[in-house]
């Protein structure tokens, strides 16, 4: 496992929400359905961007844009187009008004809009992920991106349009993974481009001693890994390890193992029919007590209190 593999594997789609949307000018779009992340490609037509606090971006057929939430933001097919339809928490569709329609728009399997022959085709696939992990990546994102179709070659968006409006057995399976395959490469290659403004994990991955040493760490949070073992594993210094390690990853190794170990707890304590003594053993802490006290002492609530409070929200 690298660090890119490990921070992805958190945002998995399970079920995640996907839609093909077909419009006609004019149309509006206020999505304030508070999902963490969501993606949208555009399959014909063109449809703008519109975050609350940032300039408008204009999508055409093959670009690909991905959107961190919450907070709320336009689709439409002019940025000065008011929005006609507010799509809800839950994906509950309505009028500003409060008038459903979700039922008046249907127009078939997966598919939402005005008409099967509109000019605008989108794809938006949504994910509810709540993960200390996925936060990471999220944290790493700016609140849009755009990938333009010309600055990548994937033929994932013509095959998800294919199937997404098939219904047939395992369909949702299907769609899940070629979203997820379809994140995964954006965010590859929107971060290959972006070199320069590249989360510091990241960049490290490249490096042949740090980016080896990451990978002994994602690979096995459990081991008793120190500088001295980690330093040999890659065969360096401890004191070369640790200065290359702080100056591309931007923490010492041990304290990232630290923030992984409790990121991989954190999110273990939302399953709620594993105990903390398990959690601890598969993180790499020796008992309940000494997660506990490493739990407390980084994010100020013992595990108890953050498996509630998960449960609670």
């Amino acid at each position: 496992m690298d660090a890119f593999t490990g921070l992805l594997d958190g945002p998995r789609a399970r079920g995640a929400f996907l839609l093909r949307s077909i419009m006609d000018p004019p149309w509006s779009l206020r999505i304030q359905d508070q999902a963490p992340l969501t993606l949208v490609a555009v399959v014909r037509g063109e449809a703008w961007v519109v975050p609350d606090g940032g300039e408008p971006v204009l999508l055409r057929p093959g670009d690909v844009a991905i959107v961190r939430g919450p907070e709320p933001y336009t689709v439409a097919d002019d940025p000065a187009t008011p929005p006609q339809i507010v799509i809800h928490p839950g994906q509950r569709c309505a009028t500003p008004q409060g008038e459903d329609l979700e039922q008046a728009m249907d127009l078939g399997v997966r598919t939402w809009g005005e008409s099967p022959d509109g000019s605008t085709m989108m794809l938006t696939g949504t994910y509810q992920m709540r993960g200390e992990i996925s936060q990471r990546l999220l944290d790493a994102l700016p609140p849009l991106l755009v990938l333009a179709e010309d600055a990548w070659d994937c033929p994932l968006v013509p095959l998800l349009a294919a199937e997404i409006v098939k219904d047939e057995p395992g369909q949702e399976a299907v769609l899940d993974r070629l979203l997820d395959l379809l994140l995964i490469a954006v965010l590859r290659a929107w971060f290959s481009l972006q070199a320069a403004e590249a989360p510091a994990w990241y960049r490290a991955h490249g490096d042949p001693v740090v980016g080896k040493a990451l990978r002994m760490l994602l690979n096995n949070p459990a081991h008793p890994w120190t500088v001295a073992t980690l330093a040999e594993g890659v065969g360096v210094s401890r004191a070369a390890l640790a200065r290359r390690f702080a100056e591309l990853v931007g923490e010492p190794p041990m304290a990232f193992l630290t923030g992984w170990r409790l990121a991989m707890a954190a999110d273990l304590l939302r399953e709620g029919d594993v105990t903390v003594g398990a959690v601890a053993r598969q993180v790499g802490y020796g008992s309940s007590f000494a997660l506990s006290t490493a739990f407390k002492r980084v994010r100020g609530i013992s595990p108890q209190e953050h498996r509630v409070g998960a449960s609670a929200g």
